[in-house]
């Protein structure tokens, strides 16, 4: 796991080394093992190293026998000792016995077509000088970050957003159409960043570009649900098989893997899928209170025989890292659940160097309560479309918290209109009230119309797979591995998903409705596959996450506080500051839930002023005080600069 930069320039100077450099330290995190850059006609590369294969001799840049070839690659590639042996019958030579090199020669051998022979999680570039031309890739659930801008004279990417913006040492601008979407969504879907000019490349795609040329990108790989019958007891042996095998492969590497372990059925499977191959470290985080899911772990890890460890979060703790938090996202993602990772993450650092988890379960699998709606709404879905019309209007009339009203409404939506993913914090509505009217234009992006092409091309599917498609494709890239990278990148560890491996998908994207959610219960098939790997009170346990008491603190002084955080932040020219004093009111008087909310606008307000009031003033003191790693080497005997 590692942290990858660089700049592709129109004309023939190579970039200048002290604004690789840059680009480097400022992500450091990433990589505290190891630094290093190369530097050629029209390109340069930066990367920063977190060794975990081949820790001796895989160093990046790295390049093919006669230089022609040089990759810088963030990642784990599960296969490479495959490729390697298939790579070597065919008379390729290695150097070293690292996964990098292996994505060198796999791109002599097939060209751009190598992408898709790898099963990993990776970001990469390579620089084929010979062609004159930059390729880049993303895999295929969008694990690992790629952002990037093109100018007319150079094209700039990188693992960070903040190392985009260290090259030219100055603030972002806010991208207006993206602050909608984020307080929508709670995030901002790809390819789409916060900042102006600058875009993710989005999972599955290549960007290919040539200096002074344009920037094309491909997909190269389609995730699709194609449901089919068989047997539940076929299904049970097979997803059994897939993910004890996928466990495998992502235990690669040459240092020790630990797990994360919540009180569900995800994380519970991956430890104990581990243990069985041996003694694992296991590690959880919870609340005071009813939050306190570090009692389940426990007793989960005393189950299946752990060394484990955890950590109970107190309110002060919370808050307190959350600026540090907000920093290293580099967007602004308002999961609550975010800082918890970010604490957990902590946690295992202190232990190992890589970490298991259970993210992309629940898209795979059906695992969120959202996707038992369809069939709680059946009874009026079957219902004429102009009496649902005439019911939803009927509906809008009663008061609101009215028992049923939310549900007639719900179920006289369509599903194209009501749902947009597992967050949904401010209407429409609720952002034309909040925006300053000069901030609102009279054809604002809507969510319904990005998530419009991804419902077109999913009208044969059922309402489940359906949703589990926009999930797949905005949620889980937007926050549920962005949150997972940034969190555990910011204390130099490696986290890997082991259901996020194409195989273990393509058998979760055949699965039929009724086993996914069944019985009162979701992720049906999953669970009775693994009864008899996980312990039994863990089997039917529903999904809680890290549930974090925000509705209770904000209830008290800590809202006030949050309050003048947002009011003190510069964000009051894009919002209302009255319409923010409401909420808090209204919440601390117990006359709704507005916690989602403010905690939406507060975290906004936290990167704003991190990336767009101060972000060009900030010291290198306080630089290399946020990153907390001390430099590998001095400059001159660090970097290496050579030309072809």
């Amino acid at each position: 796991m590692c942290g990858i930069a660089g700049i592709m320039t129109s004309d023939a100077a190579a970039p200048r080394d002290e604004v690789l450099l840059r680009m480097i330290e400022i992500m450091r995190h990433r990589g505290p093992d190891d630094m290093d850059m190369w530097s050629a006609p029209h390109i340069g590369l930066g990367f920063c190293r977190l060794s975990i294969v081949d820790v001796e001799a895989g160093r990046q840049p790295i390049s093919n026998e006669d230089g022609t070839v040089w990759l810088v690659f963030n990642g784990e590639i599960y296969n490479y000792k495959t490729l390697r042996a298939q790579l070597q019958a065919k008379g390729h030579q290695f150097s070293t016995s690292s996964d990098s090199e292996v994505i060198v020669h796999l791109y002599e051998e097939y060209g751009a077509d190598c992408v898709k022979r790898l099963q990993g999680m990776f970001a990469f570039v390579i620089w084929d000088s010979g062609q004159q031309q930059l390729l880049g890739a993303r895999d295929p659930f969008g694990i690992k970050p790629f952002y990037y801008t093109a100018g007319d004279h150079s094209l700039l990417f990188a693992s960070e957003i903040k190392s985009l913006l260290s090259a030219a040492s100055k603030s972002g601008a806010m991208d207006l159409d993206s602050l909608r979407h984020y307080l929508t969504f709670q995030y901002v879907p790809d390819p789409m960043t916060m900042f102006e000019g600058i875009s993710k490349l989005p999972p599955a795609h290549l960007l290919i570009a040539r200096p002074g040329g344009s920037v094309r990108l491909e997909r190269y790989w389609e995730g699709g649900f194609n449901p089919q019958q068989r047997p539940l007891s076929e299904w049970s042996e097979q997803i059994r098989a897939a993910l004890d095998s996928s466990v495998g492969r992502h235990l690669s590497g040459d240092v020790e893997a630990g797990c994360f372990l919540s009180s569900g059925i995800d994380s519970t499977a991956i430890a104990a899928l581990m243990r069985q191959r041996g003694m694992v470290k296991t590690f959880s985080v919870g609340f005071d209170g009813e939050s306190n899911e570090t009692i389940w772990a426990a007793r989960t890890a005393e189950a299946l025989g752990t060394e484990h460890y955890s950590k109970v979060i107190s309110e002060a703790e919370y808050f307190d890292s959350i600026p540090q938090a907000v920093w290293q996202q580099d967007e602004p993602v308002a999961d609550p659940s975010a800082i918890a990772v970010y604490h957990l993450a902590e946690l295992a650092s202190n232990h190992v160097k890589v970490v298991l988890s259970g993210e992309g379960a629940d898209e795979l699998f059906g695992g969120y309560r959202i996707y038992r709606e369809p069939a709680s709404l059946a009874p009026i879905a079957w219902l004429p479309d102009n009496l649902r019309r005439v019911l939803h209007r009927l509906a809008g009339r009663l008061p609101e918290g009215m028992k049923g009203r939310s549900y007639l409404l719900r179920g006289t939506t369509p599903l194209e209109q009501r749902f947009r993913g597992n967050a949904s914090i401010f209407t429409e509505q609720m952002k034309h009230e909040l925006l300053q009217p000069s901030w609102w234009s009279e054809e604002p992006p809507t969510p319904d119309k990005l998530v419009a092409r991804l419902y077109a091309s999913t009208r044969h599917l059922d309402a489940v797979a359906r949703m589990q498609h926009i999930d797949l494709n905005l949620w889980l890239p937007g926050n549920i591995l962005m949150k997972a990278d940034k969190m555990s990148m910011a204390h130099s560890l490696e986290l890997r998903v082991p259901f996020l491996d194409t195989e273990v998908f393509a058998l979760a994207a055949e699965l039929p409705r009724q086993l996914k959610t069944a019985k009162g219960t979701t992720k049906y098939a999953l669970r009775r596959a693994l009864e008899d790997v996980v312990p039994p009170f863990i089997v039917h346990r529903p999904k809680l996450g890290f549930p974090v008491p925000l509705r209770r603190w904000l209830a008290g002084p800590r809202g006030v506080e949050l309050l003048e955080q947002i009011d003190g932040s510069g964000i009051g020219s894009y919002i209302r500051s009255d319409y923010v004093h409401e909420m808090l009111r209204r919440h601390r008087q117990g006359q709704g839930d507005y916690s989602r909310r403010l905690y939406t606008l507060y975290i906004l307000a936290l990167w704003h002023d991190s990336y767009i009031r101060s972000f060009g003033r900030i010291s290198t003191d306080e630089l290399v005080r946020r990153e907390r790693i001390a430099p590998v080497l001095p400059v001159e005997s660090s970097l290496s600069t050579t030309a072809l």
